[in-house]
């Protein structure tokens, strides 16, 4: 599909709301979501092949997690070319034919773009590490050694020590936010820039809806490169060196905005695209607003509130909600409870005994927060973390953390098709990373026919928002609750949605100021209701 085409699809008529907003989007992360050659490893056509259960899902559009050719040391986030494939996902043609089949279903397709850094294999990089004098050679970050010949400045990596490596063929160090195969692009630099622009120009060219920025507030750093202060002791838990530092001068740049204003200028080319910029950090609310603001930046923005998070409180979710509710001109945020860095948000919040229950609150809560909600692969089934034994894990960060962090791996094991078939019918070969203990008791073809099932129940409540103008385009209002209560409201002009949510492990009595006599839309655990109290674990949504 070209970009006239995609323009075609776009909303029309300045009081309809663009196609992305409050859209609900699903994330598919391609090394694991169905292998269609045998290879062990997702593929391109396994995502085509199973469009038609992504649209039955009831959401708007899915993200597809990189795909471009790539020496695979990040699994893609270390691109080596920008417009290409990398054969153990397909060909161009293969993305071509996913995007038509998805249009064809009414879903929109959003691609990643890593624009902070490439890998050390790319052709940019080959060419600026040749010399100091060559058409590219400022297009990386290079600095001279100290006279000790130590590393130019203190700035610490984010999955292992220093962000510094040592290049014999230009006697220089050059910069490296992650790992070392990840070398940082000089986006100071306007030739950077207008390249960048180009390969994203060519995606949409090939009709993509839109793009995910990735780590995009480490695509510029300070030049003067000044130290990192040191973090206070006791601030935070250490588990590499990078923990030990204030990250203000590596990342976070303040002419990051005047960039994404021109990625804006672009997508605005090709009508209604949307952009969302992934935000890590401590304090990343301001650079999300930074990044989101007026008309002339990005959509959306996302950071760790939810991804990270150790448990699910109501307070929680207030101060998330709250840092958003002031405008319809000020920004507008999207969430994910879990994605491909993070542990699965169920084994995070939960150690109970019926995760289903949980899986049920945790969906229903995501998709009644105001702002765009991201569905990671596999939640909608409820799985949960998958252990992985230290000899089959693949996560350049796990690897060199061993055992301090969690690492990924466990929340890109393969997606379970089929429970009594091979590999849970994710591959006739071995797959990259085993599937995860339990997980084929959650397959799809488990739950697809259980009216009960977490799936089931996620479809509901998909269709109820896809069906909302309250839910997705309304303010919220939170009632003042006690915890373990969350409630609040989704308002628009015509329609109010009251949202309850008990996110402990005991009944609760029912506060007098929540109104009766709603409609409800749906429940999970209500009916378990007999005495006025409020269930454990349990979810109601209805108008009033």
């Amino acid at each position: 599909m070209t970009g006239s085409k995609n323009a075609q699809l776009a909303s029309t008529g300045s009081t309809v709301p663009p196609w992305w907003r409050g859209a609900a989007i699903y994330q598919v992360y391609p090394r694991s979501y169905l292998d269609t050659n045998g290879d062990g490893v997702g593929d391109l056509p396994g995502i085509t092949e199973k469009l038609g259960y992504i649209s039955s899902l009831g959401v708007a559009g899915l993200w597809i997690s990189p795909f471009f050719t790539s020496p695979m040391k990040d699994f893609g986030y270390d691109v080596s070319d920008y417009c290409g494939v990398d054969p153990i996902f397909g060909t161009l043609d293969d993305f071509d034919r996913l995007v038509e089949v998805a249009h064809a279903k009414g879903l929109r397709v959003i691609i990643d773009q890593v624009m902070s850094h490439t890998s050390d294999e790319h052709a940019w990089f080959g060419e600026s590490r040749a010399s100091r004098k060559n058409p590219k050679a400022d297009w990386y970050v290079w600095q001279d050694a100290r006279p000790d010949g130590s590393p130019p400045n203190n700035w610490q990596a984010v999955f292992v020590g220093a962000a510094w490596t040592w290049d014999a063929r230009r006697q220089q160090y050059y910069m490296h936010n992650f790992l070392s195969s990840q070398p940082q692009l000089n986006l100071h630099n306007r030739e950077v820039q207008d390249a960048l622009l180009a390969t994203s120009r060519f995606w949409l060219d090939r009709g993509v809806d839109g793009f995910r920025l990735d780590a995009i507030n480490f695509s510029m750093f300070d030049p003067n490169f000044t130290d990192n202060p040191a973090r206070e002791a006791g601030s935070r838990t250490i588990t590499r060196p990078h923990d030990l530092q204030h990250h203000v001068h590596n990342q976070s740049h303040p002419d990051i905005p005047k960039f994404l204003e021109r990625v804006r200028a672009l997508t605005d080319e090709y009508g209604a695209v949307f952009t969302v910029a992934e935000v890590a950090g401590p304090d990343p609310l301001p650079e999300m607003k930074a990044f989101t603001a007026g008309d002339g930046r990005l959509n959306s923005a996302y950071s760790f509130d939810f991804l990270y998070a150790s448990s699910l409180t109501p307070g929680r979710v207030r101060r998330a909600q709250s840092n958003w509710m002031d405008g319809f001109e000020r920004g507008w945020p999207s969430w994910a409870f879990s994605n491909h860095d993070a542990p699965r948000c169920v084994s995070r919040w939960y150690d109970g005994s019926d995760r289903n229950r949980f899986a049920r609150l945790t969906n229903a809560l995501l998709l009644c927060l105001r702002g765009n909600p991201i569905l990671y692969q596999g939640e909608e089934l409820g799985l949960p973390q998958a252990e992985i034994a230290f000899e089959a894990l693949q996560d350049p960060e796990a690897i060199a953390n061993w055992p301090l962090t969690l690492g990924r791996d466990g929340a890109r094991t393969p997606m379970p098709w089929v429970k009594d078939a091979a590999e849970a019918g994710f591959t006739t070969g071995r797959p990259w990373l085993p599937i995860g203990q339990g997980h084929a008791d959650a397959a799809v073809d488990q739950q697809n026919d259980d009216a009960r099932s977490v799936l089931n129940f996620t479809r509901k409540v998909l269709s109820i928002r896809r069906e909302s103008p309250a839910l997705m385009l309304g303010e919220i209002a939170f009632f003042d609750a006690q915890a373990p209560l969350l409630a609040f409201r989704r308002m628009s002009r015509d329609e109010s949605v009251l949202c309850v949510f008990n996110l402990g492990g005991m009944p609760i009595q029912r506060p007098g100021y929540l109104p009766s006599g709603a409609t409800a839309l749906a429940e999970s655990g209500w009916a378990e209701n007999p005495s006025g109290s409020i269930p454990e674990y349990s979810v109601w949504i209805g108008r009033t």
